[in-house]
């Protein structure tokens, strides 16, 4: 790729993200993008495939960076429950990774935002529910442990997918209701603390 590519390239990006981020995936306009970027509508096709790639790359950046903080941190929480690990009293690493997932959305807000809640129509309009099921997988396996280790009740399939998708949904009531991002971090600590209580007092019924 030429310089004169990279830049033309950066300009369709540029629109782009101005463009999905005002009118959502489905609403976004391709001439409007080649005509704020200053290129023809086959200078687009050059470099992306179509109207989706486009959307893909303009939310890649905070999409992977998300996936790979829960992704740590879930093979973390798998790995020390293998070894005893004492969930109700060490609440410090899901303080942790959700101080971190959070700054995550607010260095990427826009196209967070975009991610999450205007993709309908897209290849990742189902992004939410992928790390619904990456969390409920771990989830699964985890919550059944600490039943087996504590002897209490185990948290049925429909129990434990409503409150996955509620700790989903928090942090995007964080990124979409906090002025920000100070705010969404002083409150961060008391919605994990009710998550992880709702999730005990399940298990203790």
């Amino acid at each position: 790729m030429t310089a004169t590519d990279g830049e033309t390239r950066n300009k369709l990006l540029k629109a782009a993200r101005k463009e999905f981020i005002a009118k959502g995936y489905m609403n976004a306009s391709l001439r409007t993008i080649c005509k704020d970027a200053g290129v023809t509508t086959g200078a687009l096709y050059f470099f992306f495939k179509d109207k989706d790639e486009l959307f893909a790359e303009v939310v890649k950046e905070p999409l992977l960076s998300i996936r790979q903080a829960l992704g740590e941190h879930l093979e973390y929480e798998e790995r020390e429950y293998s070894e005893g690990y004492d969930e109700e009293t060490s609440e410090g690493p899901d303080v942790e990774v959700s101080r971190k997932i959070v700054e995550i959305m607010f260095k990427y807000k826009d196209e967070c935002v975009l991610l999450l809640t205007k993709s309908s129509g897209s290849s990742l309009e189902f992004a939410k529910d992928s790390f619904i099921e990456r969390l409920e997988s771990s989830y699964r396996v985890t919550t059944d442990k600490i039943a087996e280790a504590r002897d209490c009740r185990k948290v049925d399939d429909y129990t434990l997918h409503y409150l996955t998708h509620m700790q989903v949904e928090s942090f995007i009531y964080l990124l979409t209701h906090s002025k920000d991002i100070n705010e969404a971090l002083a409150e961060m600590p008391y919605i994990v603390k009710h998550m992880r209580g709702g999730w005990f007092a399940v298990m203790e019924m």
